[in-house]
């Protein structure tokens, strides 16, 4: 499990930019920390993305975006800062419909953080390099270790499940043309194998 969490993390050195981009998920965490960014001087405006999956519709009724905005401006984010893409379902989405969202209200960005659960850094990573190429792009996730990460959300299976299905898809989608192609180190893909083995498979595509 720690070698998934570990590889996915891309170890990027966060940086101002343009715009803070946040991926909706079931992880609130995801608004908390692009909300600290914007706070902290990193971007001067906040797109949320993301309507529902399986997993969010209970937490989230209105969409994950829609959470996601009013949990930043709790947070301290002045509302005219936060922009929502409502219609996302998947990674791609969310990166293609925030480009079309900005170009759409005549916003030009050149560098953007994309904030998201920890372990979707790597996936987030290789789909706006395939989706969005000119972009800079710098990835970031709230700085928790593990052991945090999973207290927080409650269900280490859940988060087991997650890890497995991200990796499997950055195997999988290259060759979907959903991403670039990213290098797997051996000792990934054996914990990967025997995660699977063990039965945590939920998120396999």
């Amino acid at each position: 499990m720690e070698v998934l969490w570990d590889y996915h993390d891309m170890r990027h050195t966060i940086r101002p930019c343009d715009i803070g981009i946040g991926l909706g998920s079931h992880d609130l965490g995801v608004a908390t920390f692009t909300a600290e960014l914007y706070r902290r001087g990193t971007f001067p405006r906040v797109v949320f993305t993301g309507a529902n999956a399986p997993t969010t519709v209970d937490r989230f009724p209105r969409g994950e975006a829609v959470h996601y905005r009013e949990h930043a401006i709790a947070a301290g984010v002045p509302a005219e800062a936060v922009m929502v893409e409502t219609r996302a379902t998947n990674t791609g989405e969310n990166i293609r419909l925030t480009r079309e969202l900005l170009a759409d209200n005549g916003i030009e960005v050149a560098s953007a953080v994309l904030v998201s659960r920890p372990y979707q850094q790597r996936r987030v990573y290789a789909t706006v390099r395939k989706l969005w190429p000119e972009l800079e792009v710098v990835c970031a996730s709230r700085p928790l270790p593990l052991d945090e990460y999973v207290a927080g959300i409650g269900d280490a299976n859940r988060v087991i499940d997650m890890l497995v299905g991200d990796t499997q898809r950055i195997m999988l989608y290259p060759d979907r043309g959903f991403a670039i192609p990213q290098e797997m180190p051996g000792e990934v893909r054996a914990a990967y194998r025997r995660l699977v083995e063990a039965g945590f498979t939920s998120r396999l595509l």
